[in-house]
């Protein structure tokens, strides 16, 4: 299976939790969980990508199986577009499974661009393109508020539309990568209209991992972002948490940005820290990736050490910043101060290698 994955011996006392103060304890690491997003369970099978014949006749077997995607989220039972990316997800979503005749029938109008073809194990899986609600966003405007944007809640009881980002952690590894790789495919041909190269209209093939230009027949190939998001700690242990100008108020994470044209990922991360907080730092560390298809990015996970340094926000893309011991951590988070990122995320796994164990754990055990 493919993903992120970094082992490590299980956490001392985990079985009942102490106070905030032994909470804090002495610096003990639990290792960066699986990341929700890295998991697959489904085998990509990219040699079946360009077989035509192969793919036509997958999409009439009944034996298939779709999921479909639609703006970032994809159908489910359970789950909800009111579902908070930054809150716990419902535990019992799961993807809807169709065979491709159902698939058609729910999504509507199906061209042979809303195919994508997500891999094989005993049977071939795919996803259907369902039209979006609304344009991509422009500049001024976040990349990723379309695929935020909840849609109006449907009736009791039936399949819903749920952001990918709010659920990713409780989804099975299998409907965690299906649903990833759907999602990440559907914002690129969104985005992929027409060719860089010439302005002509594009279309979709190799089962939806290439659009081929219809006028100067130039092949264009899904784009990733590459992305760094850090755990950076001061001598005292402390971790640098920020809030952000976008985010409503109580919501921190762990600093990120994009990687710039000719930068190694060490480098961003030292830029993206002093940038945004005025903080220097040294031993720059990988601990792991996972994709975020939010539109396009792969966030790269690492740990940093700070120089001994109040931060200052930049005040455009952070309003705030400051250092947590694990005792001020616990209680804020326990005290609903501090709103962590979503379980999803690789900023919550960054967070907790830090602390020592779950905060939601923490959160329940000191209220």
């Amino acid at each position: 299976m493919g993903g992120s994955r970094i082992l490590s011996c299980p956490i001392p006392g985990f079985a009942g939790w102490g106070s905030p103060a032994e909470l804090a304890g002495d610096g003990i690491r639990s290792g960066v969980r699986e990341l929700p997003l890295a998991r697959f369970a489904v085998g990509r099978a990219a040699v079946q990508r360009t077989d035509d014949v192969w793919l036509a006749a997958a999409r009439e077997a009944p034996s298939s199986q779709v999921v479909l995607v639609r703006d970032g989220s994809v159908l489910t039972t359970g789950g909800g577009p009111g579902a908070d990316p930054w809150g716990q997800p419902d535990p019992d979503v799961a993807l809807v499974v169709l065979d491709p005749g159902a698939a058609v029938a729910t999504a509507g109008t199906v061209n042979d661009d809303a195919w994508l073809f997500l891999g094989h194990d005993d049977v071939a899986w795919f996803a259907v393109r369902v039209p979006g609600t609304g344009a991509a966003a422009l500049v001024g405007s976040s990349s990723d508020a379309l695929v935020h944007a909840p849609p109006e809640e449907p009736p009791h009881d039936e399949p819903v539309w749920t952001p990918l980002r709010a659920v990713g952690a409780v989804l099975s590894a299998r409907d965690a990568g299906l649903a990833t790789t759907a999602v990440a495919l559907d914002q690129w041909h969104t985005r992929n209209l027409c060719c860089p190269r010439c302005g002509g209209r594009t279309s979709s093939a190799a089962g939806g991992w290439v659009r081929v230009c219809q006028v100067d027949g130039a092949e264009h190939y899904p784009r990733t972002d590459p992305a760094v998001i850090m755990a950076v700690v001061d001598d005292d242990d402390r971790l640098l948490l920020a809030h952000a100008a976008a985010w409503p108020e109580r919501r921190w994470s762990t600093l990120a940005g994009f990687v710039e044209a000719g930068e190694p990922l060490e480098a961003a991360v030292r830029r993206e820290v002093a940038e945004e907080t005025g903080v220097v730092v040294t031993d720059v560390q990988y601990v792991a990736s996972q994709p975020w298809p939010f539109p396009a990015s792969l966030m790269l996970g690492f740990r940093a050490r700070a120089q001994a340094a109040e931060p200052h926000p930049d005040g455009t893309e952070l309003t705030d910043a400051r250092w947590f011991t694990r005792t001020e951590l616990a209680a804020a988070v326990s005290a609903g101060d501090v709103v962590p990122p979503g379980p999803t995320s690789i900023a919550r796994a960054l967070i907790e290698e830090w602390f020592g164990g779950p905060l939601l754990a923490v959160r329940d055990r000191l209220r």
